[in-house]
C-alpha cells in the first residue's frame, strides 16, 4: 500500500503495530498523509478484540482520555485519527464528548470509518469544533475485484452528486490492485484523487 498506491491515498495504522513510527515515516516519505486508528469498544468485544488501549463506553472520562493519550503518544506525523471498530463507544455521548474535546485541543481531525456524523461521537465532535467526516463507502466489505470496482464507481457517482466522496478499505491485495487500476485514468474521467484532509476541508467549507 505504501509503495504501490498513489500518494494521495491516505493510510491509517493500528497503534499496536510493531515499529509504528517507522511505518508512518515510510508512508510520509512516499507522500501519503497518515492517520492513527483509535481502538474503540465494539458491540461484540468477544468477536472483535481491540486490545488493551480500547476506549470504553462506560469508562470514566479521565480513563478514556488517558488511553487516548497513550495511543496518540505512540507515534508522530499523523494529521488525525480514525476508529478501529467502535460502534458501542460511538453511540455514547458521555464517553465521546471528552475524547472529541481532547482531539480538538491537539489540533487533530476525525475520519470516521463506518461511523457517521449522526452518531453520538459525530454530534459531540461538532459540539467540540473537531473536524469530522465519515467514509461514504467501505469498498472491500466483499473481497472481490468486481464488487470493489462497483464500490469505486459508486464513489464516482457520489462525488459527482455531492462534490466529493470518501472511500475506505483494508490493505488486502485485491483492494490495492483495484485501487491502482481505478486511479490510473481517474483524471480522464473528470475526477481528482485527493487525500482525506482535502475532503474534510471541502466539506467543512460547504457547511
Amino acid at each position: 500500500a505504501i509503495y504501490e498506491l498513489p500518494a494521495d491515498v491516505t493510510l491509517s495504522f493500528v497503534p499496536y503495530t510493531q515499529n509504528l513510527q517507522s511505518w508512518i515515516d515510510k508512508a510520509r516519505a512516499q507522500g501519503h498523509e497518515t492517520l492513527i486508528e483509535l481502538p474503540m469498544e465494539p458491540f461484540d468485544p468477544d468477536a472483535n478484540d481491540t486490545g488493551p488501549d480500547t476506549l470504553l463506553a462506560n469508562a470514566a472520562p479521565r480513563d478514556n482520555v488517558n488511553r487516548l493519550e497513550i495511543v496518540l503518544g505512540k507515534a508522530t506525523g499523523y494529521f488525525g485519527v480514525t476508529n478501529y471498530q467502535g460502534a458501542r463507544f460511538a453511540a455514547s455521548g458521555p464517553a465521546s464528548a471528552p475524547v472529541a474535546q481532547a482531539l480538538k485541543q491537539r489540533g487533530l481531525v476525525f475520519v470516521g470509518n463506518a461511523l457517521g456524523p449522526r452518531t453520538a461521537l459525530g454530534v459531540e465532535a461538532t459540539r467540540a469544533g473537531l473536524p469530522f467526516t465519515s467514509a461514504d463507502r467501505i469498498i472491500d466489505v466483499q473481497q472481490d475485484a468486481a464488487k470493489i470496482d462497483d464500490q469505486l464507481l459508486t464513489l464516482e457517482a457520489l462525488a459527482l452528486q455531492n462534490g466529493s466522496a470518501l472511500g475506505s478499505g483494508f490493505a488486502f491485495p485485491v483492494t490495492i490492485d483495484q485501487i491502482k487500476d481505478w486511479a490510473k485514468n481517474l483524471s480522464q474521467r473528470g475526477y481528482v484523487l485527493a487525500p482525506a484532509s482535502a475532503v474534510i476541508e471541502s466539506r467543512t467549507a460547504r457547511r
